[in-house]
């Protein structure tokens, strides 16, 4: 029977999502891949069916009817999300394929061009791979330097070690809101708050953050905010840049092509204004129209009762894992988000995630790309059970009951 905390009705949530009413290998889904990709709620669906059954149009520069309602679902989607993120004004959302191309494209269009040989970039250990490559790519193009602040055992960001690592060479701490692995949310107020005490911009990847808490980027005061459609019940390959005006206006294109130019000769091309300058190229309408839908279908959410909700399911999850021999929890940070990672002495954790399919379960077992971050926990893999408020305490119950199997088969 499902089960809610804090009055909050996860069944009524759960009645919103159909692929929750399936079976997998004859045994009803258990979902719990949610830091991956999150499943998608009916009015999302429906909106993407919408868009192609009586809006499928390329949008901006079209004059007849089919363009004009694809035009206002596009750019509605937009506004939906300036007021979702409490941006100052909507030219300060763009739109991207997903966390990974916001950050590459403040990578290439606004860091590339003001380092130079010996200037930093401060991440920290708990970095996704998409929060460290871009940065090692910018690294072997300008001679960039990395910076990697420590986190403790329980993947805690140490904040003295993270502070005495700025310096007068440090031209932007990049640092993710919420990891994906370990659930570790970050200080980024306090973050924010050091480097700017020294002139620092900040970036914050928010990927994990969206589906779990309402982010206000004006009170964060962050310089730029980046995240993914896919993670917070949108479409896949739509995601977010935001940056304050004044950064955007500082950036060059990175992508050229059609619909980010005002005007085109073969001797010189004049860059459209904000947003458009960003997105060239006839952009992901039906994901940009489903993120819109999604951003809408958030907001008759109790925000506030599906975070005391999801964390009832970790704090059940962590009590029930904790009596299985062998297993050791990876990630025990205060105040973690409803992530559970987990290894088992006797096995491997592929292994274990394959029982659990059989049992209808799924999790992600893996690096979880962020490989720097196993290393420093001395493993190559865990076992990631990741909540979202449309799972219930029947999900956990289903998840330890599989996870004590597997210990007794490999016992």
């Amino acid at each position: 029977m499902a089960s809610s905390a804090a009055g909050f009705d996860v069944s009524a949530i759960r009645a919103q999502f159909p692929v929750l009413r399936m079976e997998v290998r004859g045994r009803p889904l258990v979902y719990l891949d949610n830091a991956a990709t999150s499943q998608k709620p009916q009015a999302v669906l429906d909106a993407i069916d919408r868009y192609y059954e009586r809006g499928n149009a390329n949008v901006h520069r079209g004059v007849h009817h089919l363009s004009q309602v694809a035009t206002e679902g596009y750019e509605g989607a937009r506004d939906k999300v300036r007021d979702w993120l409490h941006a100052a004004a909507r030219e300060e959302i763009i739109w991207t394929r997903g966390a990974t191309e916001a950050i590459n494209l403040v990578a290439q269009a606004w860091m590339r061009p003001r380092v130079k040989p010996g200037d930093e970039v401060l991440l920290t250990t708990m970095e996704h791979h998409s929060n460290i490559v871009p940065w090692q790519l910018l690294r072997e193009q300008t001679g960039l330097e990395l910076k990697v602040a420590p986190i403790d055992d329980a993947g805690t960001l140490d904040l003295d070690a993270f502070e005495a690592l700025l310096s007068d060479r440090t031209r932007l701490v990049s640092v993710v809101h919420v990891s994906n692995s370990i659930g570790t949310v970050n200080p980024v107020e306090t973050i924010v708050a050091m480097a700017h005490e020294r002139g620092i911009p900040v970036l914050l990847d928010g990927a994990q953050s969206m589906p779990h808490m309402r982010v206000d980027v004006q009170d964060l005061g962050c310089d730029f905010y980046t995240f993914s459609g896919h993670k917070m019940f949108g479409p896949t390959g739509i995601g977010v840049l935001w940056g304050r005006r004044e950064r955007l206006e500082e950036m060059e294109p990175w992508h050229g092509g059609g619909d980010m130019i005002k005007r085109v000769t073969f001797d010189k091309t004049l860059f459209n204004d904000l947003p458009y300058r960003f997105e060239a190229g006839t952009p992901h309408i039906e994901g940009a129209t489903g993120l819109g839908a999604a951003v809408s279908w958030m907001a008759q959410v109790d925000l506030e009762g599906a975070a005391a909700h999801e964390e009832s399911l970790r704090a059940h999850a962590e009590e029930q894992l904790a009596e299985v021999p062998g297993l050791r929890l990876i990630g025990t940070a205060p105040g973690k988000a409803s992530v559970v990672s987990f290894v088992l002495e006797q096995a491997h954790a592929h292994d274990v995630g394959q029982i659990l399919d059989d049992e209808g379960v799924a999790v992600r077992v893996g690096h979880h790309c962020t490989q720097p971050l196993m290393q420093r926990f001395g493993v190559p893999a865990t076992v990631r059970a990741s909540f979202s408020f449309y799972n219930d305490h029947d999900d956990v119950d289903r998840l330890v009951e599989a996870v004590k199997r597997v210990a007794t088969m490999f016992a």
